[in-house]
């Protein structure tokens, strides 16, 4: 399901820069097929450093870890 935000500004270049981080520091936690606690919290570290979370971040994280979860294309390795 895509979510369109027609009125939502642009991402800002600050943004656009914490999203490259935030998708470098995700391709590396699912990497090797599943996600541990140690990544997980590396992964809210980066979303939330700036006190705020955008729909642009939700919607790395739910692309990048839930929807390949949800196909069984990634685990979660969180013992």
């Amino acid at each position: 399901m895509e979510i369109s935000r027609p009125q939502a500004p642009a991402p800002t270049p600050e943004e656009l820069a914490d999203l490259d981080k935030l998708k470098a520091v995700i391709d590396r936690a699912v990497a090797d097929g599943k996600v541990t606690q140690g990544e997980l919290a590396q992964i809210r570290q980066v979303v939330t450093h700036d006190g705020k979370i955008t729909p642009q971040e939700v919607e790395l994280y739910r692309t990048l870890i839930i929807e390949k979860i949800n196909k069984g294309e990634l685990a979660w390795d969180l013992e």
